[in-house]
């Protein structure tokens, strides 16, 4: 018996409101981090209380007007230009700070919109509102060979400045495997690891020339330690989730035919801002074999 039911969220079972898609702090055994996903018809608006939690605005599809009344009562506004789809390159992003009132509008055309929230650390003062244009997201080709795939890294530390949230995006082709080698990130070691609950959103798209009724699926991997186990083997679909509490994640699949798409949003307790990770060490080796392939990176 798995641990499907406790931490997939399939399309559909995790709405709110608004919102089609609600990963919240409200999840048992869920603290750090949240995701709420809005399809927006033309000029409709949704608001959010940022509260204890910052939010990266982040365009699925379309694009959308982002404002924010600060905790200091200063007005910020953006307008994001967004993307035809997430399969369509990078996209332009907004960074929403805690203490803020939040409201989002489509422009002419619908638009589908994903709000990626962390509780923040206590800062004197928060990080202040931003907009992150498309063409200043690192665009990152990581692995080789069936293990190659895109990481779109709009928000890590070393790009935005943020209390605790990571986030960012990966592309994987079709028939290849992405989040791998399986790897955790769940334990405080200095310099080593850190500590970080993970949210994976995925998005599903055929190939071109893909005949009518085709379904596009992808797989996700879930596994744990003898102290610590957790056993999910998941098939995704577009709008699905899987949360990642501890333990071994990867890989996750593309099978030929499909490219794969996932959101990621990482938070955790620790003082620093980081994402550290450990491999597998039954599946460690397989990294070090990557710089002796054609374009190969770490």
């Amino acid at each position: 018996m798995n641990d499907n039911e406790r931490w997939v969220r399939p399309y559909g079972t995790a709405a709110e409101g608004p919102f089609q898609v609600s990963i919240t702090d409200a999840v048992p055994g869920w603290a750090r981090t949240s995701l709420r996903v809005a399809t927006l018809a033309p000029f409709a608006q949704v608001e959010l209380d940022t509260g204890d939690s910052e939010v990266i605005v982040v365009p699925l599809r379309g694009g959308a007007d982002v404002t924010a009344v600060d905790h200091a009562g200063e007005h910020h506004k953006a307008r994001l230009a967004g993307r035809a789809s997430v399969f369509a390159g990078p996209t332009d992003v907004a960074y929403v700070p805690r203490g803020a009132a939040l409201t989002v509008t489509a422009g002419e055309r619908p638009a589908t919109i994903a709000l990626c929230g962390a509780k923040a650390a206590e800062r004197t003062e928060p990080p202040p509102f931003r907009h992150l244009a498309a063409a200043d997201v690192p665009v990152e080709q990581r692995g080789a060979g069936a293990a190659a795939r895109q990481v779109r890294n709009f928000g890590i530390p070393q790009v935005l400045d943020a209390d605790s949230i990571i986030a960012c995006e990966v592309i994987t082709p079709a028939g290849n495997w992405s989040s791998y080698p399986p790897h955790k990130h769940d334990e405080e070691r200095d310099g080593l690891e850190t500590e970080l609950e993970e949210i994976y959103y995925f998005e599903v798209e055929a190939r071109p020339g893909a005949p009518d009724g085709a379904d596009p699926v992808g797989y996700q991997r879930v596994y744990g330690t003898a102290e610590r186990p957790i056993d999910v083997l998941a098939e995704v679909r577009t709008g699905d989730v899987v949360l990642v509490p501890h333990g071994w994640h990867g890989p996750a699949m593309a099978p030929p035919g499909y490219d794969l798409y996932y959101l990621n949003v990482m938070a955790g307790p620790g003082a620093t801002r980081a994402w550290l990770i450990c491999d597998d060490p039954a599946h460690a080796w397989i990294r070090q074999t990557w710089a002796q392939q054609p374009g190969g990176t770490r």
